[in-house]
């Protein structure tokens, strides 16, 4: 089908925004992929691989944006150009709405309007995302950078810099972050309360900020360090800072450290660090067994972390529980789920938007069950996991906590495999999440199951008091038949037991 590629010149708009603009334009009809990038190298070459690439996209720049179309035909493309530019007007002209006046164009002009700010969230291009934090860095704020592709030496740098001044450098590639009550990035709401984190991850704080909120506890800070800070090549810079951070701070009673599992240098300083916190703290390492290290509390998954935390919050001892549902109901759920499985059905398949959560699933899957498919790239015969939230299944898709058409495809595919038993999913909640995750993915359920019984199993990832509200999703889900667990790892036990189940095999 043919390409056609629309650049203007000289133009920004942040990821979050070009998301959701990708995901108007593929609404136009005689429109099959619509994708809107800004025109850096590694944009330019994800295009060119995802054939969205064509001679007038090939002359961007980096500061150019390029909305590339593929569609039936000119004017179908014309079209979605014309839908692009008419979402687009209303960002650029939010501020002059508002009688605010014209938007600042630099963070100069930014500070200048606003001399009360402390924190910058920068969200531009990875090859400018580091001069923007110096900048940030220099003028005394703390920063967040939401950007991805910043040199490790760059963020080595910066981070070096914000901690001789006590300042925080959250990121490259934070998505996450809660800051004196205030969300960063995609977050959630929960209560002020007296727990603090540090995470490397975005999705498993956000399980984690919610599952405490689920026990009635609150979050003091949440501080996002960066997918590579627990490296060895970073070294844990912001884990350091954040932690001096909640050791100081008097609203944080207990503190919870979540992330990959960190270099073998970052992991011994950790061990140092935690010991002299003089508050209790709990770590989850995703993939690494729990640590005897009597300097903190260790916890195998990201629902086991949050309920420690509440648990030292409390004064209590700290239980983990694989199920938190009476074992009635779970044996029911599995009887019901596998009532109507055919012999060949013999795995799960899951289908996720978050990809902590989907790699917490497919480590879970694998100590339950044989023939698990490692990683979460969605291969494999056997037990496997996508995360689609991965770079190669979003070029000219929004992400799929923004939109659900690159889920609904894959839950189609994966429920009309002959050998899918069970169905795996997450749903997540927040600040820039789609309105309305669960009904965005029942139509593709509804497909599948009109034609042939499969089990769906999910958790919702999220709070009551977030815009989708928790309660309603979870209603909307098990309304539709689906079997909505109270955490991910809890999802992912029960898929393995209905596996189990229907192989004849013991249960897990």
């Amino acid at each position: 089908m043919p390409v056609w590629n629309f650049v203007v010149r000289g133009v920004y708009h942040d990821s979050v925004t070009l998301m959701r603009l990708s995901n108007d334009m593929q609404a136009v009809e005689g429109v099959t992929l619509g994708a809107a990038m800004m025109g850096t190298p590694p944009n330019v070459a994800l295009m060119r691989q995802a054939g969205l690439l064509a001679v007038e996209g090939e002359s961007a720049g980096p500061g150019d944006l390029v909305i590339a179309v593929m569609a039936t035909d000119e004017r179908a493309a014309e079209r979605a150009r014309a839908a692009a530019g008419a979402a687009l007007a209303p960002v650029r002209g939010a501020g002059e709405a508002r009688g605010q006046g014209a938007r600042p164009r630099t963070l100069g002009s930014a500070i200048a309007m606003l001399p009360g700010a402390n924190l910058a969230l920068i969200s531009v291009p990875g090859m400018y995302a580091g001069a923007e934090a110096w900048k940030a860095l220099r003028a005394g704020l703390h920063v967040m950078v939401f950007s991805d592709h910043v040199p490790v030496e760059t963020e080595v740098a910066l981070k070096r810099y914000a901690a001789e001044r006590s300042l925080l450098m959250m990121g490259p590639d934070c998505g996450t972050a809660l800051i004196d009550g205030v969300p960063l990035g995609f977050a959630n709401a929960v209560p002020r309360g007296r727990i603090g984190l540090a995470a490397a991850s975005g999705t498993g704080l956000q399980e984690v900020m919610s599952l405490i909120a689920a026990q009635g506890e609150g979050v003091s800070q949440a501080i996002g360090l960066g997918g590579r800070d627990l490296s060895d090549a970073v070294g844990g810079l912001m884990l350091t800072q954040a932690l001096a951070a909640l050791a100081e701070d008097p609203a944080t009673a207990v503190i919870g450290i979540i992330g990959k599992p960190p270099g073998a240098i970052v992991a011994a300083r950790i061990a140092q660090e935690a010991g002299r916190l003089g508050k209790p703290c709990v770590v989850h390492f995703m993939g690494v067994p729990p640590s005897p290290d009597p300097s903190w509390h260790s916890a195998a998954t990201l629902e086991d972390a949050a309920r420690a935390t509440v648990a030292l919050a409390r004064g209590t001892r700290p239980r983990a529980a694989h199920f938190t549902l009476p074992a009635g109901d779970i044996e029911a759920m599995v009887e019901t789920g596998v009532r109507a499985l055919a012999p060949a059905q013999r795995y799960v398949r899951g289908v996720y938007a978050g990809g902590t959560l989907a790699w917490e699933a497919v480590g879970l899957l694998a100590a339950l069950l044989p023939d698990v498919t490692p990683g979460v790239a969605g291969g494999g015969a056997g037990h496997r996991v996508v995360d689609l939230g991965e770079d190669v299944f979003t070029v000219g898709r929004p992400h799929p906590m923004i939109d659900g058409g690159v889920r609904r495809e894959w839950i189609e595919r994966e429920g009309r495999d002959p050998a899918t038993a069970v169905l795996l999913l997450d749903v997540i909640l927040g600040y820039g999440a789609h309105p309305d995750p669960a009904g965005e993915i029942l139509p593709a359920l509804d497909a599948v199951r009109r034609e042939r019984a499969v089990a769906v199993v999910a958790s919702v990832c999220g709070t009551d008091g977030d815009i989708q509200d928790r309660r309603r999703q979870t209603a909307t889900l098990a309304a539709h038949g689906v079997c909505v667990m109270p955490s991910n790892a809890q999802a992912a036990r029960l898929a393995a037991r209905m596996a189990a189940r229907v192989a004849g095999g013991s249960r897990p």
